[in-house]
């Protein structure tokens, strides 16, 4: 039986190629991780596909060879190694080492010398080699018993696969490369010889360049283009083409300090595999390394842990090793643990329910834990066929409340604002203080990662969990928790509340350490928990039958569009075809395509309609049309199809760990994308009613990002504009045109808000310009005058971008931080697009901040009970409330000045209230 062949690859080769042609991959700390993952990407797969073979990857060593010894200017011109590459040559090493594959890197010779030796010492031993590489040089080496395999382009090179692609036989390659010589390398090669010329000359004559220095005249007689006056060319730079092929020739008989025994392959070391996964966020390996999957990676773990046996109980059972599992399903059991959790200064408890609405969940148990490594389930409500005896949900919860409202006792938890809800609903009001591992891991870094608990306890423990789908099933038929088996619910809820609590105790001491995040964690994020609680459960009423109406306008009007569309296209077509509307647009009608999709069609993303509609009737109805259609679909439609049964109100899920930036989203429905700025959008908000008796009050803070601006670049025109409460886009457009504050021109003070956000936004030139429907030059004008007038937003700006730098993340007045890991990429338009968000993620967050610390005070204001009134939603930075109609005046000067106080900055904050029958007349 033939034994399998040695496996060599070209490291050095791989990294380059997976550095250009891999999309960029940047770990939360800034490390560049994607050539780092490309490499191993290849390298797994090569596992995969030679598991019997002896293996080795080969990397240049720093330093020269004997080739710059023999030619000085030897890749003279290659520029330096990028930073975003460098970086992550030592991460790969370790990778590579972990994964139990030999490393080679000898110093003196090249990479392709030290395979080419391998490779001829493997054929001399009666083996076959292969050669993992993308580089051409290395074609050379091809025989019947060494190939070329290409993972990045599928490609497998023998003797016949380097005919069929150079054209040439694999003893004609150096020779071919001696021709043409290699930028790249510095190889010079014969000046006016290129590729093709390279190949003629060797098809021609049919030998190397021994056979056509030996017959120079014969040349001129060759069929290709130049034939004739390469004969003298070539005698002038015969020295050349022989220095460039002894450069290009890789050498088979290097002294190295391994040999093919040294080859076989180690078992990986996968604490350090664990690590590694770990700090280059590589989850996905690191998921199936813990489940013993990863591909490549001999299972070594010796088995499963030994379950070991809970002794408090007879209803114990197991955990993992290092956790004992117990189940509490007596009364004798329960009160052991209530005794334990009232002496507690903390504890994690985790719900296990039947629908993640918490509207309509029940309680099928409860997870808790006072320690690592031990936890406990009440199961509560499981009902699948010959389920256990079990106790009463009612009597369990009367036993906790007096423990989940004490406000000494910490409660901790993974997402604790949809158990508090839900504890809710059963007349349990939990009291703080809170200790949440979503929002601490969110606070640490908005961007880093999932803040979901699977996700965490990859990160942060190295610790694959049991997922929910691996109990219950997927799809259609997947299981509610009530119907799950005890012997795998038990596992399930107590490895949620063990792994909460240790992601607290890893978690929080990490916040501590970092700048002023524990205060935005303790001050905004954790009293936030259960104000959002109160304002989801309170929810908001809509009319339906006015959304229904604007349903039937909606459809009427669309269908009109249809037709002005096929009426300007000249026939019928599938308005939602990216396909038949690119066909229309650029084959029939004509219009110039302002760019491609991926694979070369003229694209039809909205991006570009939107600025062909500036000049093309067609794209303007057909923006006009998707428009309308996804009113209709999104809130028209759908908004009456989430009113409650029971409360008959919208009941919307605010999320707090999603944006990078601080802000809030919301879902079910999401009422940050309502739009406003059209007609139809605005009649949206006119269904968001008070209940008879209430009004709706709508308080929005007034230009506060433009306020932030000034706050935070202390520019002495900004702060003085707004000390005297000069409208801000009108003092903006007198600096910016010349001009007096009674003379500027509606149309002068449209310019001067699009300047104002714009920069804020990083706007360049050329996008004011588009904005405006102005020459670039002109917006240039513009942005050049808008600095002078206010050059202390200039030194902010540039303050900031180098403070980012510096840094590796920009703050908030509150101090919440947002990390930039792009901020000095080599790439010119990633680092760009960093140093955009790096001026505007300071005035976003901290108006996130500020909206935040209004509704907590806001919220602890209402439960005084003053006033009969509702905080019902939080859209951007407005605050909606519904209020008793007789209360509403006064209430609306009492809420603009907590809202006004919630932070101190060098400029007024102002906020505007009004009042009405539905949102729309109260904006």
């Amino acid at each position: 039986m033939a034994r399998a062949p040695i496996v060599l690859v070209d490291g050095s080769s791989y990294l380059y190629r997976a550095f250009h042609a891999l999309p960029p991959l940047t770990a939360s700390n800034g490390q560049p991780t994607g050539a780092v993952k490309g490499v191993l990407n290849m390298l797994k797969r090569l596992m995969k596909d030679y598991p019997e073979s002896p293996m080795a990857v080969v990397f240049d060593a720093p330093g020269k060879t004997f080739r710059d010894a023999i030619y000085s200017d030897y890749k003279a011109h290659r520029p330096p190694m990028p930073d975003d590459l460098r970086s992550q040559v030592e991460p790969l090493h370790a990778c590579v080492r972990a994964l139990g594959l030999p490393l080679l890197c000898i110093e003196g010779v090249e990479a392709d010398d030290v395979i080419g030796t391998l490779a001829h010492a493997a054929t001399q031993a009666g083996r076959d080699a292969v050669i993992s590489t993308g580089d051409k040089d290395m074609a050379q080496l091809v025989n019947a018993h060494i190939t070329l395999v290409n993972t990045m382009k599928d490609e497998t090179l023998d003797v016949a696969g380097v005919k069929e692609k150079f054209g040439l036989p694999p003893e004609l390659i150096i020779d071919y490369l001696a021709l043409m010589g290699d930028k790249v390398d510095n190889i010079p090669g014969v000046p006016g010889v290129g590729e093709k010329t390279a190949l003629g000359l060797l098809q021609g004559v049919g030998g190397g360049l021994a056979a056509i220095f030996g017959d120079l005249d014969s040349i001129q007689g060759l069929s290709f283009r130049g034939a004739k006056s390469l004969g003298k060319k070539l005698e002038e730079h015969k020295e050349q083409a022989y220095l460039s092929y002894e450069l290009a020739t890789i050498k088979t008989d290097c002294e190295l300090p391994v040999g093919l025994d040294d080859l076989e392959l180690a078992q990986p070391d996968r604490e350090a595999l664990r690590q590694l996964y770990t700090t280059l966020e590589f989850k996905q390996w690191l998921s199936e390394l813990l489940d013993g999957n990863d591909e490549g990676v001999d299972d070594v773990s010796g088995g499963t842990p030994t379950p070991e046996a809970a002794d408090e109980t007879s209803d114990a059972t197991q955990g993992s090793a290092e956790r004992r599992d117990v189940i509490i399903s007596d009364v004798k059991t329960l009160k052991a643990w209530i005794a334990r959790l009232e002496k507690a200064e903390r504890f994690c408890f985790d719900l296990e329910t039947t629908s993640l609405n918490y509207m309509e969940a029940e309680i099928v148990g409860i997870g808790l834990a006072l320690e690592a490594g031990e936890a406990a389930y009440i199961p509560v409500a499981h009902d699948y066929l010959d389920a256990p005896a079990q106790l009463d949900r009612a009597e369990v919860l009367d036993a906790l409340k007096p423990i989940l409202e004490n406000d000494r006792v910490v409660k901790i938890g993974q997402n604790l604002k949809y158990d508090i809800s839900v504890l809710a609903n059963y007349a349990i009001t939990v009291a703080g203080p809170f200790a949440d591992t979503m929002l601490a891991s969110y606070v640490l870094n908005s961007t880093a990662t999932r803040h979901d608990m699977d996700s965490l306890a990859l990160k942060y423990l190295g610790e694959k969990t049991i997922s929910f789908e691996e109990i219950a099933g997927k799809g259609a038929k997947q299981l509610t928790f009530n119907q799950i088996a005890l012997e795998e619910a038990v596992p399930y809820a107590c490895e949620d509340v063990d792994i909460t609590l240790r992601l607290h105790d890893t978690l929080r001491p990490m916040v501590e350490k970092e700048g002023r995040l524990s205060d935005v964690l303790d001050t905004l994020e954790l009293p936030l928990i259960k104000v959002l609680s109160h304002m989801e459960r309170s929810g908001v009423a809509l009319d339906a039958e006015r959304l229904h109406a604007q349903s039937q306008q909606l459809d009427k009007r669309i269908r009109e569009l249809e037709s002005e569309a096929f009426e300007l296209a000249g026939r019928e077509f599938n308005l939602g075809s990216p396909k038949q509307l690119g066909a229309i647009l650029f084959d029939e009608l004509k219009i110039p395509v302002i760019k491609k999709t991926p694979k070369g069609a003229p694209s039809t993303a909205e991006a570009v309609l939107e600025e062909l509609a500036l000049d093309y009737p067609l794209p303007k109805v057909i923006m006009q049309h998707r428009g309308l259609s996804k009113l209709k679909s999104t809130y028209t439609d759908k908004l009456p199809r989430l009113i409650n049964k029971q409360s008959k109100r919208v009941h919307t899920s605010y999320h707090q760990a999603v944006t990078a930036t601080g802000r809030l989203s919301s879902s079910d429905p999401n009422l940050q994308n309502i739009p406003i700025r059209t007609d139809e959008g605005r009649k949206i908000r006119q269904a968001f009613v008070a209940r008879p008796g209430y009004k709706i009050v709508a308080a929005d803070y007034s230009q506060i990002e433009l306020r932030i601006m000034a706050h935070l670049s202390e520019d002495k025109g900004l702060l003085e504009a707004f000390a005297e409460n000069r409208d801000i886009h009108t003092a903006t457009a007198a600096e910016v045109f010349g001009t007096s504050l009674d003379k500027v021109s509606s149309d002068q003070r449209r310019s001067a808000k699009a300047i104002n956000f714009g920069l804020i936004y990083g706007m360049s030139a050329w996008g004011l310009a588009r904005q405006l429907r102005i020459e670039r030059n002109q917006a240039q004008t513009y942005i050049d005058r808008y600095f002078d007038r206010y050059p202390g937003v200039a030194r902010y700006m540039e303050r900031i971008r180098s403070q980012a730098a510096e840094d590796g993340f920009v703050e908030t007045v509150f101090g919440r931080r947002l990390y930039l890991p792009e901020i000095n990429a080599q790439n010119r338009a990633r680092r760009q697009g960093a140093e955009r968000t790096a001026i505007n993620a300071p005035m976003q967050g901290t108006a996130a901040d500020i909206i935040k610390q209004a509704m907590i005070d806001v919220d602890a204001w209402l439960e005084k009970g003053e006033f009969d009134a509702l905080m019902v939603m939080q859209v951007h930075d407005e605050l909606v409330f519904e209020v008793k109609e007789a209360q509403v005046e006064s209430f609306i000067k009492e809420v603009q000045q907590r809202m006004q106080g919630a932070a101190e900055l060098k400029v007024p904050l102002i906020v505007e209230a009004e009042s009405g029958d539905n949102w729309d007349e109260a904006h």
